[in-house]
């Protein structure tokens, strides 16, 4: 009939970085070495970044939920979701996606 009221079903599933492509030149000044390339891998940031906001929003919305569903037992019944909200909101880049670059300074921190 509808589905409102079943489990939520989230993929708990990682992706590959995508390959990013830098500037031409030594010090990244410049035209890119291959402009189609480069375009596409910031396209695929945008992406990634919209994704990992919309992720952030809504684990935000169901802490929120949880919150006025229980009222002053949030303490207890809420441990779940504000876990999961604070794991991916404490991680570097808000869990998103991101290449690896050459130059390992560039490179977050799993």
């Amino acid at each position: 009939m509808t589905d409102m009221y079943d489990e939520k079903k989230v993929p708990d599933f990682t992706l590959p970085p995508y390959p990013h492509e830098e500037h031409g030149s030594e010090d990244g000044l410049g035209r890119a070495k291959n402009p189609v390339k480069y375009l596409q891998s910031i396209e695929q940031r945008a992406r990634e970044r919209q994704v990992a906001y919309e992720t952030v929003r809504l684990l935000r919305r169901d802490v929120i939920d949880c919150y006025r569903k229980e009222g002053v037992n949030h303490y207890e019944n809420c441990k779940v979701p504000v876990e999961r909200y604070a794991k991916v909101v404490l991680k570097r880049g808000v869990g998103q996606v991101t290449p690896k670059f050459e130059d390992e300074s560039k490179n977050y921190a799993a």
